[in-house]
């Protein structure tokens, strides 16, 4: 498959500290600082169960060459599942994937298949096939070693139905940023975004962690679920609340 010239380095699966679920250390400058210096284009900060007002850091992204695309890992029957540019209101009223047949068919997004073969309770697995035309695309998640890469079980699965598969990070820590990423073929908005990885024009850039360094990462993510949460701006002001970063 042939590219086009400016590919457009993407990741869309991220937490930053608004997450209602999970404790995140870093605000949501910190990380669009963080993708803006490993050369990031575009991302989507998908928390749990609630879609970030993305509209309060579109400013500030666009200020470091950061498109942000609206989204949200929604639990559906007790799964994860990655909405990607859907309206807020649609996308945090699907509690059932009749629900999403419903939102898909009145509205353009993307739907993504999170870690679906992962060891996790919250890991689609067998809801894949069952409802497999409601997924665009499947994800490889970063978390993978040489040895051990329950994305194997994912990449089968797309080609067997014919859908992409699409790199991201799963990022609760600024260091997993860019270990694993996409680079996507699109004009760069969110719309176009959605559509190419939907069309296949996407590239998965998958850097293995060593068993140390993954078992090293996983005993800091565990052990984040302990510590306070950071502080959260619930309407923040870019131009006087956010600093600038330190280049």
């Amino acid at each position: 498959m042939k590219y086009g010239p400016a590919m457009l380095k993407i990741d869309l699966h991220t937490h930053t500290a608004e997450d209602p679920a999970d404790r995140i250390s870093y605000q949501t400058h910190e990380l669009i600082d963080r993708a803006a210096s490993l050369g990031f284009d575009a991302l989507a900060i998908t928390l749990h169960d609630r879609q970030l007002d993305v509209d309060a850091y579109r400013d500030y992204a666009a200020g470091r060459g950061i498109i942000l695309i609206p989204g949200i890992e929604r639990t559906i029957d007790g799964r994860h599942v990655l909405l990607l540019n859907f309206t807020r209101s649609g996308a945090e009223a699907v509690a059932s994937f009749e629900d999403l047949a419903r939102l898909r068919a009145r509205e353009h997004g993307l739907v993504i298949a999170p870690h679906p073969f992962f060891p996790a309770r919250s890991a689609l697995r067998g809801f894949l096939n069952k409802h497999a035309d409601l997924f665009d695309a499947v994800e490889w998640n970063a978390m993978f070693t040489p040895r051990v890469n329950f994305n194997l079980f994912a990449k089968r699965w797309a080609r067997r139905h014919g859908k992409p598969m699409v790199g991201n990070g799963d990022v609760h820590r600024l260091e997993q940023l860019g270990t694993t990423y996409s680079l996507v073929d699109a004009e760069p908005n969110a719309a176009a975004i959605c559509e190419a990885i939907a069309a296949g024009r996407i590239q998965v850039v998958a850097t293995p962690h060593t068993l140390v360094n993954a078992g090293w990462l996983m005993t800091k993510l565990v052990a984040s679920t302990f510590l306070p949460r950071a502080r959260r701006r619930s309407s923040p002001d870019p131009g006087s609340q956010i600093p600038d970063p330190a280049y």
